[in-house]
């Protein structure tokens, strides 16, 4: 599952493809790099979902890098938001 997370200047991408792992930063950028981000994920049927302070956290993360135990919590939720989407979905 891929996530994108933005705050309309910003925006961030994870990755949980791994389900042994933390979720893992995969794009991240500001502007148009954000702009450009957000398009991909909406292209790719990907779901986005605004949080300013989340993505102020993440922007922090280096790319490739799992996300910090700090954040575990935050992200879950934001997975929990998706999943609860995909499953509304497929009714």
């Amino acid at each position: 599952m891929n996530e994108l997370l933005d705050n309309r200047s910003s925006a961030v991408a994870l990755s949980y493809a791994d389900k042994t792992r933390a979720p893992v930063v995969v794009a991240k950028g500001y502007g148009v790099v954000a702009e450009s981000i957000m398009r991909e994920a909406r292209e790719h049927g990907l779901y986005v979902h605004s949080s300013a302070d989340l993505v102020k956290l993440l922007m922090q993360v280096d790319l490739d890098r799992q996300i910090p135990p700090q954040l575990y919590l935050a992200v879950a939720e934001v997975m929990a938001w998706v999943y609860g989407l995909e499953g509304r979905a497929g009714d």
